[in-house]
C-alpha cells in the first residue's frame, strides 16, 4: 500500500494535478469532501470543520475542545481512508499527519504568485485588488493551520519528497513527474511497511478514541504510540487513579498489547471546555 500527500498553494492546481495522478496511477483521490463525509460520518458537526479547515483557529477557538476534537477525527479518517488501498491525499495536512511513514510520498505545488491572481480572477470573476487579498489570505490561513496544528513551516522544501510549479507544468506534466519518482523510490517492501505502520497508527488512535470519547476518561492531551505489541499512552491526568483507569481503557481496547503509561499527573490541571 502507498500513499501520496499533495500539499498546494491556492491557484497552483492542486486538484487538478491529484485527479490526472489519480486516473494514471489507479489509486484513490481523497479530497476535502472525502474527509468530511468520513468525519461526519463519527458524529462530528460540519461547523467544527468549518471552524478549523486549513486556517489557524481564533484565540478563543484555539482553548476549545473541539480544536482537539477536529484533529482526532482528522487523523482518525485519514487513516481510515489510507487503510482501504492507495491513495492520493491532498492538503489537510496530509503530509504532516503520514510523516515519517513508510511508502509516503510527499509533494508540494506552487506557481509564481502572479500566475496565481490571474487564475483566482478567472475562478472567482474578481480585479486584481481582490485577487492579490484571496491569495494572501489563503497562504496566511494554510501557513497558520500547519503551525498552529502540526508545528511544521508549510512552505519549506525539505517537508516534501518534490515540489513542482504549475506556473509552467501542465497538471498531466506533473502528474506523470510525481509518477515516475513514486516508481523509483517506492518498492513492494515499503509498501509491506506501510501497511504494518497504519496498522499501528489505527490501533493508537482507536486507543485514544476509547479512553477519551468512550470511556469519558479526562487524560488531557492524550496521545498512544503503538510499536509491535506495545501501546504506549502519553498526557497529563489530575490524579493516579485517572492514570490507572485509561491504562484499563487502554486494554480494553488493545486487548493484545502490553501497554505502558507516560501519563504524567499535575494536580488541578484543566482547560478551557
Amino acid at each position: 500500500m502507498a500513499i501520496i500527500t499533495i500539499s498546494r498553494e491556492l491557484a497552483a492546481l492542486g486538484d487538478e494535478t491529484a485527479q490526472e495522478l489519480a486516473k494514471i496511477l489507479h489509486y484513490r483521490f481523497i479530497d476535502k469532501h472525502s474527509l468530511e463525509d468520513r468525519i461526519k460520518s463519527y458524529g462530528v458537526a460540519g461547523r467544527k470543520l468549518e471552524k478549523y479547515d486549513e486556517r489557524k483557529p481564533s484565540f478563543w477557538a484555539s482553548l476549545s475542545q473541539d480544536r482537539d476534537d477536529y484533529l482526532h477525527y482528522l487523523k482518525t479518517a485519514m487513516l481510515t481512508e489510507a487503510a482501504e488501498g492507495n491513495s492520493i491525499f491532498i492538503g489537510r495536512g496530509a503530509n504532516a499527519v503520514f510523516r515519517g511513514i513508510p511508502g509516503v510520498l510527499s509533494i508540494f505545488l506552487v506557481a509564481p504568485a502572479d500566475i496565481r491572481c490571474e487564475r483566482v480572477k478567472s475562478y472567482f470573476h474578481c480585479d486584481d485588488r481582490r485577487a492579490r487579498q484571496i491569495v494572501d489570505q489563503s497562504d496566511r490561513d494554510r501557513m497558520g493551520f500547519h503551525r498552529y496544528f502540526f508545528d511544521i513551516d508549510w512552505k519549506e522544501p525539505s517537508n516534501y519528497h518534490l515540489t513542482l510549479n504549475t506556473g509552467i507544468l501542465h497538471p498531466a506534466a506533473a502528474a506523470e513527474i510525481i509518477k515516475a519518482h513514486r516508481d523509483h523510490v517506492i518498492s513492494v517492501e515499503l509498501e509491506a511497511q506501510n501497511t504494518a505502520r497504519l496498522t499501528e497508527l489505527i490501533l493508537g488512535q482507536q486507543v485514544v478514541h476509547h479512553i477519551v470519547y468512550e470511556r469519558e476518561i479526562p487524560i488531557h492531551f492524550l496521545e498512544a504510540s503503538v510499536t509491535g505489541k506495545t501501546v504506549t499512552i502519553y498526557g497529563v491526568a489530575n490524579s493516579q487513579s485517572l492514570v490507572e483507569a485509561a491504562v484499563n481503557a487502554a486494554r480494553e481496547a488493545a486487548p493484545a498489547g502490553s501497554i505502558r503509561s507516560e501519563i504524567q499527573v499535575v494536580q488541578e490541571y484543566s482547560v478551557v471546555p
